[in-house]
């Protein structure tokens, strides 16, 4: 593995309250985190970090957190804008509200403050 695969993560920020508070079943609220970190690896996919990422497929890191709410989510997502972090806030539809959030990957030090905060997603 070399050592670029190594520093390069991608963070996954779900709504926990999805399925605590409003009872979605585990497979849709996986699927928000599938829907987010896919469009912002997509919408990234020319960036030299994306393109290092992915250029070794088995050896992608990811970090999956949890945020208690959507408006931790959204707080989370203006700070991450309002500091250039490039991410994918992920609004489900036909709902029309936030459900997760996923960056494109940076090397983890770079981005881990943003995130200190937040428990793995369980």
């Amino acid at each position: 593995m070399s050592l670029t695969s190594t520093q390069l993560v991608q963070y996954v920020v779900v709504r926990g309250d999805l399925l605590r508070l409003l009872s979605w079943p585990t497979g849709a609220v996986i699927a928000q985190a599938c829907h987010a970190s896919t469009a912002a690896l997509w919408s990234h996919r020319n960036d030299p970090n994306t393109i290092k990422y992915t250029s070794e497929l088995d050896n992608m890191r990811k970090v999956v957190l949890e945020a208690p709410s959507q408006e931790e989510l959204v707080k989370l997502s203006k700070d991450l804008s309002d500091n250039q972090i490039d991410h994918k806030l992920w609004i489900e539809q036909p709902e029309n509200y936030p459900t997760c959030l996923a960056t494109k990957p940076y090397p983890r030090e770079q981005i881990r403050p943003f995130f200190k905060s937040l428990k793995l997603f369980k």
